[in-house]
């Protein structure tokens, strides 16, 4: 078992940014409108017309809960750790890990920043610490 996605055709573009410190999003060229996860198609509009597009990795936090209990690897070695929401500056909400911050320090509205963690798989994965 995994503990990132499969790397594919598709969203490899999005990790090999984060490979080299950068986050990517899709943004639709009809509406506008971005969003996170990638998808082929524009959730807002269903328009086939979106594109890879740098994101500047600022966030916020949207809500929150530390895990205190997941036998699943490799998180079962990460006990406690918090499980994340945040809101892009772009818009979309992505799911994540808050890092390097005690969960007493925790509030709805706090401003994070993008940062990477690489697995043992070698898969880099964005995660969010305070900024």
């Amino acid at each position: 078992m995994t503990a990132t996605p499969a790397v594919d055709d598709f969203t490899r573009p999005f990790w090999e940014a984060a490979a080299d410190g950068g986050l990517l999003i899709r943004r639709c060229h009809d509406c506008g409108m971005a969003h996170h996860y990638p998808r082929e198609f524009c959730p807002h509009c269903w328009s086939e017309d979106v594109g890879w597009e740098r994101a500047d990795g600022r966030a916020t936090l949207y809500t929150w809960s530390v895990v205190h209990r997941n036998d699943l690897p490799p998180f079962d070695d990460r006990v406690p750790y918090t499980a994340a929401l945040v809101e892009l500056a772009e818009g979309p909400r992505m799911m994540t890990q808050v890092v390097d911050c005690a969960a007493a320090d925790l509030a709805v509205g706090m401003c994070l920043v993008v940062a990477f963690r690489t697995g043992e798989d070698g898969v880099t994965v964005p995660v969010f610490r305070p900024a």
